[in-house]
């Protein structure tokens, strides 16, 4: 069943799997002679499973108060203990790379960032990335660092946030990322609950000359969990070329503006004036 919700300016779809082919004409014809395998491999190449897509402020990164639209993917293999954005772990739903980039298109924004969750975890946000970059956007692409950048498009700019010890995953960081950080283009985050993590962070800097890898290096507090102050003057004490970065978005609309009945409120747009001819593949879970 689909079904339509309004809110001010923006629209959402809601959808249910069950009723996702019948909804969008996709039930296969009798004389259907793919494998199902084959038709597995359609599936997977030609879909983005999205959460929202939504025009905002950026509040992040050296990009911090720019318009611009973000897609935020779904999924994400990591569960760091302060993330922000939990309910982009389950959820979403399907849609071509094409609906994509036009409904990026209606927002006439330059700057566009792919974020997630973990974006990198689906493979097709390489393409998505690509089409993007093709149609002459500026892209981030926000990494939880879990994933391989290799194949990411050369013409995107990776911000790539390290895990920290209290995030509970720094064990899972893909260091190799760290080699490919471009110093014109790539920028490196590392959120800081606490003493140990600022230590974690202040080492891989000096480790891996980050300061001359890259673009910029972020140090971003967690949210409620340090003292500003002192986490400010750790920073002038230690010296090193570090950028101070509070999260923008959260003092304009408050902490839970990225998520729960705000998102769904007022700042997301999950896509629904689509094409549905080039929607070719049905909505079920990976």
């Amino acid at each position: 069943m689909l079904t339509r919700s309004h809110q001010g300016e923006r629209a959402c779809f809601a959808l249910s799997t069950t009723g996702f082919d019948e909804a969008f004409g996709l039930v296969a014809a009798s004389n259907w002679n793919k494998s199902t395998i084959a038709q597995l491999e359609i599936r997977i190449m030609v879909v983005l499973r999205v959460t929202e897509i939504f025009r905002s402020i950026q509040g992040e990164s050296t990009h911090a108060g720019r318009p611009c639209t973000f897609v935020r993917l779904t999924g994400c293999p990591m569960r760091c203990s302060w993330c922000d954005s939990e309910y982009t772990f389950t959820g979403g739903d399907h849609f071509t790379i094409d609906s994509i980039v036009e409904r990026v298109r209606e927002f006439g924004c330059q700057l566009v960032e792919v974020t997630g969750g973990e974006p990198l975890a689906q493979p097709e946000s390489l393409d998505l990335i690509r089409r993007l970059c093709d149609d002459n956007h500026e892209v981030l692409i926000e990494t939880g660092g879990y994933v391989s950048t290799e194949e990411v498009d050369s013409r995107a700019k990776i911000i790539l946030d390290v895990k920290c010890p209290a995030s509970g995953e720094a064990e899972r960081n893909h260091w190799p990322n760290l080699n490919r950080l471009r110093p014109d283009k790539d920028e490196v985050k590392f959120v800081i609950a606490g003493a140990k993590d600022w230590e974690f962070a202040t080492r891989i800097i000096e480790d891996y000359q980050l300061e001359s890898r890259t673009k910029a290096i972020l140090i971003s507090p967690a949210w409620d969990q340090i003292d500003l102050q002192e986490l400010a003057n750790w920073i002038v004490q230690s010296g090193l070329e570090v950028r101070m970065q509070l999260q923008l978005h959260k003092y304009i609309w408050g902490p839970m503006c990225m998520a729960c009945e705000q998102t769904k409120n007022y700042l997301a747009t999950v896509i629904w004036d689509l094409s549905f001819s080039h929607l070719m593949v049905a909505g079920q879970d990976r």
